[in-house]
């Protein structure tokens, strides 16, 4: 966000009482040092969203949305020094922060957080990571994903998208109006009324669809950007008696103070939710100033809060990254209340040493946006070292995550190491693999290049191997993550024997009659009626999935009636099917652990009694489907009395419930013995 200030300095005094028609607000500096602060305090220690975004929003709506018109109603706009300027009063602070963030994460950061926190840092700097996290929203793995330290940039970047469109939806409307003899005013009041009621209802939509990705797309907040605008359109045109208003005022800042309290900001907005700051916001405003010490405007117009407000754009920058390298640094998953009171104190000495050595000097400087080109040279100046640093940064990244294994690695046995009669004839000490830079993308798949929709009908995504003419075998992988971890192994077994795998899967949604993951999943019992479709279809040699689940770390595997019922549709195909026990769970990241506390830690692994039952679940059940042939591979994941997070120098996990693709790929000639045998192929 930008909490710009082109405005003369704030009186101290209490403004006179005037009607809400004024080009200067001092209000509006309060009401951005308010929202700022709620956002800090919100999120450090309530790990809360407190909508003081969605007021910068509208404030930056009401603002440059009159700066546009007016200058349009004396001539017309000055796109290449308007730009300037906001280069000028953007860049610097958060160029400054990005580069801090760089340096701080190469050190402190750990390396699987680094691709990540370096691929947001490039989306940032260009004012692209609100889309990176739109990607990353509908990604089923980056779901997973610590926050990065750069998250906060997203409404920057849509403030940024906003100011390089907006003086040209402006410009656009006066010349239509100029063209059509109509008046700009009007025009530009009907344009954005119809952007705010589309953009609006596009929002709720999508909230309700897929609320992350509704949370970071532009075009959901368009529409409080439109309501600042028609706010400085109207509010010319708005006579409020001086008792009203100052029960506005109060009213607007109540409500702002209260949203992120009574509201579940960060799981119901922006949708019609968002209105409530936004609200909120449009009262103080329209309250003006009424120069009655009763007034919130005092309280919004004061110098503490002035001074605050100067502060406002720098201190959103800090506090984010100084939260999360604390919270690294400390291992916490909260700050506490001494914790929050430290961050926030840092955050405010970082905000006025960058207001005062970064923000006004760069405001002052010889780049002046009345030269040519002259603030654009700055931004190019001032944006290279951070992009020179992110790519030196990925550059050692990449070299981190070059080691890599071959079949038969005396160094990485992997699972073999749990086979019986193995000897160790490795290095004493070699490098774990795969690379914690990596880990977290370390999951197998088929080529997407292989992959197409089922058909029109259906919501399927069939992806299949490639074979040297007609295949040995088919093999059909149904379900969701935990049988497609199977793929590492399955796909060197296939390529030896020329067998064809086919998948079908979809994050979340177990190959099921029920809904075992989201109760009411309606959407994941339809995929299951179109796989049951397409296996009768294909009529594979086998069907590959998962025979158990669990809940949460511990004891709390068992065997879905769902899954139970499956099988017998398959069964009734006249098709068999192999179920694989699933592996243990946790409530943290083992191969994480392993990087902060070394690969001896105990700290890392569990006992295989607080994790495993001594008999899988189905082992107890009765009148299963007699095409079903379960396979057990506990004994790879787990010891006899621990579940280490490294065997044979491998990591064995990629997070804290999937195994990665290089320990999967390492039981490749496990799974292929136990698979031939049960099937006996």
């Amino acid at each position: 966000m930008s909490l710009l200030r082109a405005d003369p300095p704030v009186p101290t005094q209490a403004p006179p009482d005037t009607s809400s028609a004024r080009r200067y607000r001092p209000e509006l500096q309060g009401l951005r040092a308010l929202a700022a602060v709620l956002v800090v305090v919100y999120h450090v220690w309530f790990d809360r969203i407190s909508g003081g975004v969605d007021v910068f929003f509208l404030i930056s709506g009401f603002l440059i949305t009159g700066q546009l018109v007016r200058a349009s109603e004396r001539g017309r706009i000055e796109f290449r020094p308007m730009w300037g300027r906001m280069i000028k009063r953007l860049f610097p602070a958060a160029l400054t922060v990005l580069a801090a963030i760089i340096v701080a994460g190469w050190l402190l950061l750990p390396q699987g957080r680094w691709l990540q926190t370096i691929s947001e840092v490039f989306a940032s700097a260009l004012y692209l990571e609100n889309w990176r996290l739109v990607a990353d929203s509908v990604d089923y793995f980056a779901q997973h994903n610590t926050a990065s330290v750069v998250q906060h940039f997203w409404s920057l970047s849509i403030q940024g998208q906003f100011y390089l469109v907006w003086p040209l939806l402006v410009a656009l409307v006066a010349l239509v109006a100029r063209l059509a003899g109509r008046g700009l005013r009007g025009s530009m009041a009907l344009t954005l009324l119809v952007l705010f009621a589309a953009s609006l209802a596009y929002s709720v939509v999508l909230t309700g669809i897929d609320q992350p990705m509704a949370y970071f797309h532009s075009l959901t907040r368009v529409w409080e950007f439109a309501l600042g605008g028609l706010l400085a359109l109207g509010i010319q045109l708005v006579t409020v008696p001086r008792a009203v208003r100052l029960l506005l005022g109060w009213a607007g800042v109540a409500g702002l103070v209260s949203c992120g309290l009574l509201l579940q900001v960060g799981s119901v907005f922006p949708g019609y939710a968002a209105l409530w700051p936004t609200m909120a916001a449009l009262l103080v405003i329209v309250a003006g100033a009424t120069a009655s010490p009763f007034g919130a405007d005092r309280l919004l117009s004061s110098r503490p809060l002035e001074y605050l407000g100067n502060l406002s754009y720098a201190l959103y920058l800090w506090h984010w990254p100084v939260l999360l390298f604390y919270l690294v640094l400390r291992d916490r998953a909260e700050a506490g209340i001494a914790g929050g009171a430290l961050v926030i104190a840092v955050s405010v000495a970082l905000s006025v040493l960058t207001y005062h050595l970064i923000e006004k000097p760069a405001r002052e400087s010889r780049f002046s946006p009345a030269l040519r080109w002259g603030a654009y040279r700055f931004g190019v100046l001032a944006l290279l070292p951070v992009l020179v640093l992110a790519g030196a940064w990925q550059v050692t990244a990449e070299q981190r995550a070059a080691v890599t294994i071959t079949a038969d690695d005396p160094d990485h046995p992997g699972a073999l190491a749990r086979t019986e009669g193995f000897m160790y004839t490795g290095a004493a000490e070699p490098e774990l693999v795969p690379s914690f830079v990596t880990l977290h993308d370390d999951f197998a798949e088929i080529a997407p290049e292989l992959c197409t929709m089922a058909g029109p009908r259906k919501e399927v995504v069939l992806c299949s191997t490639d074979t040297e003419g007609p295949p040995a075998r088919r093999i059909v992988v149904a379900g969701d993550s935990h049988p497609q971890q199977f793929l590492g192994a399955l796909l060197p077994i296939a390529q030896r024997r020329n067998w064809q795998v086919i998948s079908m899967l979809r994050g979340g949604c177990p190959f099921s009659t029920e809904s075992d993951i989201v109760p009411g999943d309606q959407p994941c019992m339809d995929w299951n009626t179109d796989v049951i479709d397409l296996i009768a279809e294909i009529r594979p040699d086998v069907v590959f999935t998962t025979a158990t689940r669990e809940v949460r770390m511990g004891l709390t595997e068992y065997t879905p009636r769902g899954y139970v019922e499956q099988w017998r549709k398959v069964e009734e195909l006249g098709i068999p099917v192999v179920a694989a026990r699933d592996n243990p769970r946790y409530d943290f990241e083992p191969s994480a652990c392993v990087e902060k506390h070394g690969r001896d830690a105990e700290r890392c692994a569990r006992p295989r009694a607080e994790l495993l039952s001594p008999e899988p679940p189905y082992a107890r059940m009765a009148s299963l489907p007699a095409n079903v042939r379960f396979l057990d591979f506990s004994d790879y994941f787990c010891t006899e009395e621990l579940c280490p997070p490294v065997i044979g120098n491998v990591l064995v996990y990629m997070d804290n419930n999937h195994i990665s693709a290089t320990y999967m790929t390492t039981m490749a000639p496990i799974v292929e013995e136990k698979l031939t045998s049960v099937l006996d192929w």
